[in-house]
């Protein structure tokens, strides 16, 4: 019996859409760092100035304390229910951070050439930067608003100016932005962001 001279007949191998090699051959999206750079370093300078009106609007919608003078040394006693007002102070500036956090977050997002974890990172550390410069300044400027010009008398009522006694209310700020980035990137659900690249 003759054998076959030519090679033996083997099923031809057609890569089905599930093999690993078409896996490899897709394009992955990649995370763009140097173009985003100059942006993100934009969005940190432009949030670090928001902390001045930031400031200002805590400073003047914080509730003060009051306090009554009990002798002629100038010891203060308490009121009741005003020390409530130390949290109302960390309240309100919690609050203004997450708003603002919120919003840059949104705004970010919106950047549709820049979305990426670059553009990201820069509007978290902004409104972390934002926040503590905020937190400065504000107490400052609650001080100078609520200076006592001359010695009070005894028995007087004064405001105590408002004062943020907590370092952790600044992470309100940033988690803002990463709620509202997070939540939008979820939505988009597209592994390129949707982003056009030039």
């Amino acid at each position: 019996m003759s054998e076959s001279s030519g090679p033996a007949h083997r099923p031809s191998a057609v890569p089905g859409p599930w093999s690993v090699p078409v896996l490899f051959r897709e394009r992955q999206p990649r995370v763009v760092v140097k173009a985003d750079l100059l942006p993100a370093v934009s969005v940190l300078g432009i949030l670090s100035v928001l902390s001045f009106p930031l400031a200002f609007l805590w400073s003047r919608i914080a509730p003060p304390e009051r306090v009554r003078i009990i002798a002629s040394d100038g010891t203060q006693g308490a009121l009741e229910l005003e020390s409530w007002h130390r949290f109302d102070d960390l309240a309100i500036f919690g609050f203004l951070t997450l708003g603002l956090g919120i919003v840059v977050g949104v705004v970010a997002w919106l950047m549709r050439e820049r979305r990426g974890p670059v553009v990201f990172l820069a509007a978290v550390l902004g409104v972390a930067l934002a926040s503590a410069l905020a937190m400065l300044l504000g107490v400052g400027w609650a001080n100078s608003h609520y200076t006592i010009g001359s010695p009070p008398a005894l028995g007087a009522v004064i405001e105590l100016a408002p004062r943020l006694e907590s370092w952790w209310v600044l992470i309100t700020g940033p988690f803002g932005v990463a709620l509202a980035y997070s939540l939008l990137t979820t939505w988009n659900g597209r592994d390129d962001l949707g982003r056009r690249l030039g």
